[in-house]
């Protein structure tokens, strides 16, 4: 093991990564113990083309085919030496003193498997990603397009979203957000990863609970934030809602079936 960190991302045509790369290209400067890991799962030749251009500040691994989020992650976080890594969305900016401030975090608390920041969308309001519990009514009420019935179970979504998470103090959860994840690498290697079952979406809370089921700790600081650019792309693509409901019954029929 080293001392350096690992920055592992996952590309797909990601359409942010090349302003997320010039954000950490700000933030991190060139000379920095962080190391960009960038795993392309078969993007256009234009698309990886641009990505060469940002080598030596990365290094570039390239698939032919597209096997999903958790499986590019795993390419990445299985290999390499480093004691921490962060899971990190192609659409994601933070700053660099939030990146070392979750650092201190995790090395302060050997029972920690993984700290997750406070997710802001780009005008500065939170984006609940924090979970609790899962079960298919309050995942499915969330594609709901109607106001009118979100307002009526809103009680109910402000606990499932955890709204009550205090900002004044760090706190214990059960499943952060794969968008932006510290993880001790170790640890991740233990638990083998990514269930690479899953193509896309419930990988991140899948890692969690099996984080959780090996007596380790998630810890949610509210005291460092990440923007997330998010774009919702299984509320709008057919294709993507698809794949989202095959991911939801093989994390249900894994964990158990929750309804209500």
């Amino acid at each position: 093991m080293n001392d350096r960190i690992t920055i592992s991302i996952v590309t797909h045509n990601s359409r942010h990564i090349f302003d997320v790369l010039d954000n950490l290209k700000i933030e991190l400067g060139l000379e920095s113990n962080y190391d960009i890991h960038i795993f392309d799962n078969a993007s256009e030749q234009s698309y990886i083309d641009k990505l060469e251009r940002y080598r030596p500040f990365i290094f570039l691994h390239k698939t032919e085919e597209n096997k999903g989020f958790g499986y590019g992650h795993n390419q990445v976080l299985k290999k390499v030496d480093t004691c921490y890594a962060v899971i990190f969305n192609p659409d994601v900016l933070i700053r660099k003193d939030a990146l070392d401030k979750m650092i201190l975090r995790i090395k302060e608390n050997e029972q920690l498997a993984a700290v997750c920041p406070k997710v802001l969308n780009s005008d500065g309001t939170t984006q609940y990603l924090v979970r609790q519990k899962l079960d298919v009514f309050d995942y499915m009420l969330r594609f709901v397009p109607f106001q009118s019935v979100k307002k009526l179970f809103d009680k109910r979504l402000s606990y499932y979203e955890c709204r009550d998470l205090p900002d004044n103090q760090t706190t214990y959860i059960k499943m952060g957000s794969g968008c932006f994840m510290l993880i001790d690498v170790d640890k991740f290697k233990e638990i083998g990863g990514f269930d690479e079952r899953y193509f896309m979406y419930f990988e991140d809370n899948d890692l969690c609970l099996s984080f959780g089921n090996a007596g380790y700790k998630i810890l949610y600081t509210p005291f460092e934030t990440v923007i997330h650019l998010y774009e919702k792309g299984a509320h709008k693509n057919k294709q993507l809602f698809k794949i989202f409901l095959q991911s939801m019954i093989k994390f249900f029929n894994k964990w158990g079936w929750r309804f209500f």
